[in-house]
């Protein structure tokens, strides 16, 4: 796991939506960290430098919690729907060489037989891994692949230590043909292509 990820965190005894909205005033994020049957731990998180490691999904930090040190999956990010500010962050304690169940983004690489359309039917798959090397992506290539291919979970080459969590019959790809233009589509940009012919007649 990058050193980037080391994050000083200050335990906060304030609550509430006025607490979190002073926080957040001053550039910081208010988490609670749980799991492991320990006590939850209320912290305030510096605003920056998470907002650059949370681009990644699955971050993982390193906490420096009063002199101790934590690892901490993030589980849930909570945003202004609107601003897309950071609210609140839920993070669960993990252990070095733990197994944790992941959601990893599916990435599809190459272009698919000329005149195809990939479809991607599946955006992330379940994953078990260790937490401190949780894979980016899980790569699907469809290079050169023909119209009525389908990739299906158990068909990826996932990355090295992970194992499928996800039904291994998902369905994560499907290369088809792009949809015929319906009928009354065709009919009405005839209609609209005809038009401008026939008001230049009429007048």
């Amino acid at each position: 796991m990058a050193d980037d990820n080391k994050i000083v965190a200050e335990i906060r005894d304030s609550f509430g939506k006025g607490a979190a909205r002073k926080l957040r005033a001053l550039g910081k994020i208010p988490a609670v960290i749980y799991g492991h049957g320990t006590d939850p731990v209320h912290v305030s998180l510096p605003g920056h430098e998470v907002s650059l490691i949370l681009r990644k999904a699955n971050a993982v930090l390193e906490l420096d919690i009063a002199g101790r040190s934590q690892l901490a999956l993030v589980k849930d990010v909570q945003k202004d729907p609107v601003r897309q500010i950071i609210e609140h962050l839920d993070l669960i304690v993990v252990r070095r060489g733990e197994k944790v169940h992941v959601e990893v983004p599916v990435h599809v690489e190459g272009e698919s037989f000329s005149g195809t359309v990939t479809m991607l039917e599946a955006a992330s798959l379940m994953l078990e891994v260790e937490a401190t090397h949780i894979p980016e992506n899980v790569v699907v290539n469809v290079e050169g692949a023909e119209e009525g291919t389908q990739i299906h979970a158990k068909d990826i080459t996932l990355p090295q230590g992970a194992s499928l969590v996800s039904d291994e019959d998902t369905l994560v790809v499907h290369v088809v043909l792009p949809a015929a233009p319906k009928a009354e589509d065709e009919a009405a940009e005839e209609a609209a292509a005809e038009a401008p012919a026939a008001e230049a007649a009429a007048e």
